[in-house]
């Protein structure tokens, strides 16, 4: 558990549930993130901003992330791409030039929740955006205090757009591990309630397309790296762990944790696409029962709740770390190899996510 946030509790497991820690899995020979060549788009690489301490500078646009990998990836593209970034970095916990944010803590917060994140301001073409890590989450310290902080990021920076980046599940069969898909609407999942009646959340924001359209767009992309070989040793050393003995043919059905050889970044802002928000365990699978929906993750659908009662516009831009599970398999069993996944790959589908979400800003 890092900044209260487990990656596991996207798939709302216990402890006993969540199996082997996802800490023990990683790839062997990883290569690091590239440098990045926005010159290859016509652009130039965001502007680094002094950033005070204790006070949430203005910006025209927030884009906000989660787990520590996912903060790695962001850091690459908006802060340091100049040079490579090694894979022993995803799991790093503080990045220079970034601050901690404590200040106006709810009063009768639960007990380990005691700030709500790191910020820093970049400017992206002419544009002032606040880069923020969050430390508040749907499942920890909870719905109400995730929606406080976007209050708070509404009221004091006043930006114009609130844009959400990270992993997330797959609800796609056909969606590889890698694939970047963007809205502007969330869903919210309500057990014991009918689907058609979960609330939907949504607005019409919609992110610019030029770069994303450039000819050499897919020359900064970074194919996730990832080998039948590494999968192979992943599943082995996964049942080593857990005392299960599925294959790896079990675990990856139709090579969806295969990477394609060119990421797809999948822009459906503007349209009635929506993700999935769960608060509990729910896991897309081979059966096609979530493909109505463009991913699975754990916030966004909140973020746009609290969005829309300020009318400040949202989008969420969501890289599949973990495709959809195999149906056949236990629930306690695809959410852990799930996770072993994304522990193991979700460097890498960030930084396409986070690539994703400076073109559409930028673009």
């Amino acid at each position: 558990m890092a900044d209260g946030h487990n990656p596991k509790a996207r798939f709302g497991l216990s402890l006993q549930q969540a199996l082997a820690p996802a800490s023990q899995f990683a790839i062997e020979a990883a290569p690091p993130l590239p440098v990045v060549n926005f010159a290859a788009v016509g652009r130039a690489a965001p502007v680094l901003n002094a950033t005070p301490a204790h006070t949430l500078p203005k910006a025209s646009a927030v884009v906000i992330t989660w787990a520590e990998a996912e903060w790695a990836a962001m850091q690459q593209v908006f802060c340091c791409g100049g040079t490579s970034m090694p894979y022993g970095d995803r799991t790093r916990a503080t990045w220079p030039g970034w601050q901690r944010y404590s200040s106006d803590l709810p009063t009768g917060a639960p007990h380990g929740w005691t700030f709500w994140g790191y910020y820093r301001l970049v400017t992206v073409g002419a544009t002032p955006v606040l880069l923020f890590k969050s430390n508040t989450h749907l499942d920890f310290p909870g719905a109400s205090y995730l929606q406080a902080l976007i209050g708070l990021l509404v009221r004091t920076v006043t930006p114009s757009v609130i844009v959400s980046i990270g992993t997330a599940g797959g609800a796609k069969p056909a969606d590889h591990i890698g694939t970047v898909r963007a809205v502007s609407a969330g869903t919210l999942y309500e057990a014991g309630q009918p689907q058609a009646s979960w609330p939907l959340y949504a607005n019409a924001w919609t992110g610019g397309t030029a770069i994303v359209a450039h000819a050499n767009f897919n020359q900064l992309l970074f194919p996730v790296p990832t080998r039948a070989a590494d999968l192979q040793a992943l599943c082995t050393q996964f049942n080593k762990l857990n005392g299960s003995k599925y294959t790896l043919a079990q675990h990856d059905p139709d090579g969806l944790n295969l990477g394609d050889p060119v990421p797809q970044i999948d822009n459906q802002t503007g349209s009635s696409a929506s993700l999935l928000t769960t608060p509990t365990f729910v896991v897309g699978d081979t059966s096609g029962n979530y493909q109505d929906y463009t991913s699975i993750e754990m916030d966004d659908a909140v973020i746009g709740q609290a969005c829309n009662s300020s009318n400040t516009a949202f989008g969420f831009i969501r890289n599949v770390s973990d495709p959809v599970q195999n149906a056949a398999l236990p629930v306690g069993v695809q959410g852990g190899w799930g996770s072993a996944v994304y522990d193991a790959y979700g460097f890498y589908t960030s930084y396409n996510g986070a690539l994703a979400a400076w073109a559409l800003l930028a673009g």
